[in-house]
């Protein structure tokens, strides 16, 4: 159940007409009174003696009993209390107990003998009501309504235990402001999935994903398209930004302005000025050009993302046993390279990943300050994945990609576990949604490069295959069987033959594989073992045509086209593991 308070109105009537006329985002059906601060006001909904301004002049009287230069400017207290749309639909009686409750709990009217405001609730659907209420008590004075939004929310949690309704994650006051009504409904007359403040968020965090500095952050917006206001001191100092899309207009046909700080906490200037000062690196060194398998330089989007998928293994270490404001700024890097992975993806994964980069923002934030600069390693990571501009999404491309994603899983779900023991329930439930998202996103990027590898598995020659099955068993005991019946096997096996070409040892490379991680509830063991194997051993996926093995006892054999591979082998049906 959500109460979303408004206490901005200045016209009792003009709100009132809205709440008992057809509506206008959403058809308003049968609008009618559940509960008034008497009991008896009158109900134009059902009543046809009532009119709009009798409840009106009803609800201003105690103000309208005041001096003229004593009323407030804007006396209109309005809040919606909406039920979760799993919930059963409540009688009008139990909306009324909800009011009474909401009032209460505000300072609205807050009963036991205290003056209190005038009020009513008004039902237009069947999943929510609207409270208005005028903000002088019946004994001339301004009620004691401070916090009335976090006192709302805080009663609507009792409610929804009483009433065994579904109940909300309570929040902690770090998330990011919702888009009001008004901007909805904007967005829905204008044609746009998401209202403009999302759209906004969205486009700064992509901004600031690993920049490091402010020159390089205003410039990518300037780039994204938008709209930039800065505001400077006197002496010329920076103190703070606004951003606004071209075809945001208001009614006098002017951008429409949101500050940083307003679009989320975490994306104020100074704020943003702490994730420059630790830096991607540090003063005077330059920033190392990415090498690929073959020890060659190149700035590919492949050896972008197989740097990410490091940096994010590494990550889970220190965000299931660092410190906790370090544990910390690592959760809040990772979202920004996620919001860099979406931005540079393919289109096939490019929906999934951003859906999962906007979910998981609402984690990257709590009440732990994050104490930046020991997420260096995680902001480079965002920083090149940037650089190294789109990736296809096939070929070396597609098989980092599900790589990066297999490893940022397995970070997303350790910063989920961290929240659920710190008690941030949101931000928990959070990043187990984006955890899904990345789910739904690895399972269109790994078919193509597993059934490319799959392929290669089966023309292994025999004696080879039963030596790396051997290999299996020998390192993973326990698993090997569960491995072996896998339809991801035969990658694995290919992934293996790889690392003994390239002059790994296969057995130690499980055995480091498997000793990082348990694998017991992976959907698919092989597949995991696939992408960490590859990238311990910085396997590409096609290695480079080498003399075969004297030990191998038959030749190469030939290894069809990506894009035939990806036709003609039996697709891997394995996902992510958790």
């Amino acid at each position: 159940m959500i109460p979303s308070v408004n206490e901005s109105g200045s016209r009792t009537i003009g709100l009132l007409a809205y709440l008992y006329g057809p509506g206008k985002a959403e058809e308003h059906t049968d609008p009618h009174l559940v509960a008034s601060f008497d009991g008896m006001s009158p109900d134009p909904g059902r009543d046809p003696n009532a009119t709009l301004k009798d409840l009106q002049q009803l609800l201003d009287q105690p103000v309208m009993a005041l001096a003229k230069h004593a009323r407030p400017a804007k006396h209109v207290w309005h809040t919606s209390v909406r039920a979760d749309p799993r919930d059963r639909t409540l009688s009008d009686e139990e909306w009324a107990d909800i009011a009474r409750r909401i009032v209460a709990a505000t300072g609205i009217d807050p009963g036991s003998g205290q003056p209190g405001c005038r009020w009513a609730a008004i039902r237009h659907a069947d999943d929510h009501i609207h409270i208005v209420a005028t903000l002088v008590t019946e004994d001339g004075h301004r009620p004691d309504d401070y916090r009335s939004g976090t006192r709302a929310q805080t009663e609507a949690r009792l409610i929804e235990k009483d009433l065994r309704l579904h109940q909300v994650a309570p929040g902690d006051g770090t998330a990011a402001q919702r888009p009001t009504s008004a901007e909805r409904h904007k967005a829905r007359r204008q044609g746009r999935e998401r209202t403009a403040r999302e759209e906004l968020r969205e486009t700064v965090r992509q901004a600031v994903a690993g920049a490091t500095n402010e020159d390089e952050f205003f410039d990518r917006l300037a780039d994204a398209g938008l709209l930039i206001r800065k505001r400077a001191a006197p002496s010329g100092d920076l103190l703070g930004y606004k951003v606004a899309l071209v075809d945001d207009r208001n009614k006098e046909g002017l951008p429409v302005f949101y500050p940083g700080a307003r679009l989320a906490p975490d994306l104020s200037l100074p704020r943003i000025r702490e994730r420059f000062t630790s830096g991607t690196l540090q003063e005077g060194e330059q920033a190392p050009r990415p090498q690929d398998a073959a020890g060659g330089r190149t700035d590919a989007p492949a050896t972008a993302r197989r740097q990410a998928a490091s940096a994010a293994w590494r990550a889970v270490l220190v965000v299931e046993h660092g410190d906790d404001p370090v544990a910390a700024a690592h959760i809040a890097a990772a979202g920004e390279v996620l919001d860099a992975l979406a931005k540079t993806s393919a289109a096939h994964t490019r929906r999934e990943l951003r859906d999962a980069a906007t979910t998981f923002e609402r984690a990257s934030r709590s009440h732990i300050r994050a104490v930046r600069g020991h997420d260096r390693a995680l902001r480079k990571a965002a920083r090149d994945l940037v650089h190294s501009g789109s990736a296809l999404g096939y070929g070396e491309d597609g098989a980092t990609t599900a790589m990066a994603i297999d490893m940022l899983f397995f970070l997303i779900t350790a910063a989920a576990h961290w929240h659920a023991r710190k008690g941030h329930a949101q931000q928990a439930a959070a990043a187990r949604q984006a955890a899904a998202h990345l789910r739904a996103a690895y399972r269109a990027a790994a078919p193509a490069p597993l059934a490319t590898l799959a392929q290669r598995g089966r023309r292994l020659p025999r004696p080879q295959e039963q030596r790396h099955t051997a290999q299996l068993r020998e390192a993973l005991p326990e698993l090997a069987e569960q491995i072996l019946s896998e339809p991801g096997w035969h990658a694995l096996a290919a992934t293996l033959a790889d690392a003994q070409r390239a002059g790994h040892d296969p057995t130690a490379l499980l055995t480091r594989a498997a000793r990082r991680r348990e694998l017991d509830t992976a959907d698919s063991v092989s597949d995991v073992l696939v992408w960490r194997l590859r990238r311990t051993a910085n396997l590409p996926l096609e290695m480079p045509e080498r003399a075969p093995s004297a030990t191998w006892n038959s030749p190469p054999t030939p290894r069809p086209s990506l894009r035939r591979a990806a036709r003609t082998a039996r697709s891997g049906n394995g996902t992510t593991g958790s």
